[in-house]
Parts: C-alpha cells; structure tokens; sequence
C-alpha cells in the first residue's frame, strides 16, 4: 500500500507546487498592479450590455445570431481536420465530399451576407 501511494507523490508536489505558483502570482499581481478602474475600463465590453444591471435586462437578437453563425463556421473547422488527416486513406471520393460540404457552407455564407446577417447597425 505505501509503494502505491509513493507512485503518486510526485503528482501530487505537482499539484502543490502548481497551487502555491497560483497564489503567489495571483497575489503579487494584486498587490503590484495599479488599480485604477476607470469608465472606459468598467464600460460594456462584448456583449454590449453594462456590466452590472439587472440580470434580466432584454437581450438583442443579433447575439444569439451571430454567435450561431459562429457555431456553424466553428464546426466546418471541426470537420477539416479529421479530413486533412485521412486524406491519403479516403482518396478522391473523401476529397471530392468535402468539397462539396465547403461549397454548400460556402453557398450558406453567401447567403447569409447577402441577407445581412453579418451587418451591424
């Protein structure tokens, strides 16, 4: 039992040294930085909203919007890259199928720019 847990020392000072790495710089930041919050700094950043309303405030569409198209583009992505590895295995056909998934995203991006989908106003 005491080689078993002798097998696990070395992850575990891993993981204390990794803490303590934490806290010491986490703290020194706090304590070094300047903190000097001004309006640019605590104003809307991303999402568009102040950063301390109430949390039921009404959210714009166009977030969810874009963040959907986002998905849709990301998970092309996701697709390339177990085809770029199997291309030598899956020949011509594996090429020839994914040019045609490209070009019907690509079809969809088309339409949804000349839609307007992308435009901010």
């Amino acid at each position: 039992m005491g080689s078993l847990l002798i097998e696990y020392l070395p992850i575990l000072i891993f993981l204390g040294v990794a803490v303590a790495f934490s806290l010491i710089f986490v703290g020194a930041a706090m304590l070094v930085a300047k903190q000097n919050p001004d309006d640019e700094k605590l104003s809307a950043y991303e999402c568009g909203f102040e950063a301390f309303e109430e949390s039921r405030h009404p959210f714009d569409v166009r977030f969810y919007l874009v963040a959907i198209l986002f998905i849709i583009f990301d998970l092309e992505v996701a697709f390339l890259f177990p085809w770029a590895v199997s291309l030598g295995d899956i020949g011509i056909y594996g090429f020839w199928s994914m040019m045609i998934f490209l070009g019907i995203l690509t079809i969809g991006f088309i339409y949804e720019w000349k839609k307007g989908a992308l435009e901010w106003e």
